[in-house]
């Protein structure tokens, strides 16, 4: 060593293979000034070595986290063992952009960081190293994959012709809903319904044009949810909903508001101007049913209620008609 400076020429060997890889080197004295920075780290930083050899690293970089680093540093000194950090605990140590063009739509470059002493003979550690390793294309292949099974998991829960949950992702919901009902006691309602005289629909226009008749009931059944509300569909021209926080009072009002839309749409199709309603069954939960089945049961006894009363119309299990 001299006058606390590094002798490059104990690791000149490493320098010459590093200056010609894409890995980053920085060397830094425990004052954190820096002692080496190779060529890496002047093209992806746009400082050259001999601008940036003696500054202070925070105060060159005033954006690095600080604290975080020394106490890495810190530990890695004490201890004389190295210290690593992947991209997915801190996707980056230097905010250097991207510009790897297989890659080109991340912003900046991922980096691994590894945080290695410098022993000197006598084994004292006077300089840290620290090694940056571009990882971009692992990190956005990694993300990539995480989006694409996101969106398969999406699909797999959604019905493909309303975008509303499917009737397995919804009844899951449905069993969640009733166990925090035994839990906490909130009130939570459960609707029922389904399009009147759809078999007529599909008769007398076509299945395209029953489709449209499910895709606009979806539609404004979505324009009429709460951000709390869990629509579905349960199956066929059948819906579903949830109404956290909701008691019957409430859940009649959602139902009157959603059969008024809906009686008061025309579907164009092809085929011609379809007008349609809708019967709505609802149910409240509570200490009679003993599990989420029972709960469906009674909706749908309201739902066969509103059918038989003559369509087009809101009926609730236990108000509109008794238990059994």
């Amino acid at each position: 060593m001299t006058n606390g400076m590094i002798d490059i020429r104990e690791f000149h060997w490493m320098m010459d293979m590093l200056e010609s890889i894409e890995v980053g080197l920085v060397v830094l004295d425990l004052d954190y000034r820096i002692v080496v920075w190779n060529g890496f780290m002047e093209n992806h930083s746009g400082i050259t070595a001999s601008r940036a050899r003696g500054d202070n690293l925070f105060e060159r970089f005033p954006e690095l986290p600080a604290a975080w680093l020394k106490r890495k540093v810190e530990s890695v000194v004490l201890l004389k063992t190295r210290a690593f950090t992947s991209w997915e605990q801190r996707p980056y140590l230097f905010r250097f952009r991207n510009y790897r063009p297989i890659t080109g739509t991340e912003a900046f470059m991922y980096q691994n960081l590894t945080i290695s002493p410098l022993v000197s003979t006598d084994g004292t550690v006077s300089h840290v190293c620290l090694i940056i390793y571009d990882v971009t294309d692992t990190a956005a292949g990694r993300k990539a994959l995480e989006r694409a099974n996101a969106q398969l998991e999406k699909l797999s829960q959604t019905d493909r012709l309303t975008g509303l949950l499917n009737r397995g992702a919804w009844e899951t919901l449905l069993v969640n809903e009733f166990e925090r009902f035994r839990r906490y006691r909130h009130h939570c309602a459960l609707v029922m319904f389904d399009i009147d005289h759809f078999k007529r629909v599909n008769d007398t226009w076509g299945h395209q044009a029953g489709d449209e008749v499910i895709r606009t009931t979806s539609r404004i059944l979505r324009q009429n949810l709460r951000q709390t509300d869990i629509g579905g569909r349960y199956g066929g021209e059948e819906f579903g909903v949830i109404l956290p926080e909701t008691d019957a009072r409430g859940a009649r009002i959602f139902c009157e508001r959603v059969r008024k839309n809906i009686a008061d749409t025309t579907v164009s199709t092809h085929a011609g101007d379809i007008n349609y309603t809708i019967s709505l069954g609802i149910s409240i939960v509570d200490d009679t049913q003993s599990d989420y089945t029972q709960w469906l049961e009674q909706s749908d006894k309201a739902l066969y209620a509103a059918k038989e009363g003559g369509r087009n119309q809101v009926r609730i299990f236990g108000e509109d008609l008794g238990p059994d």
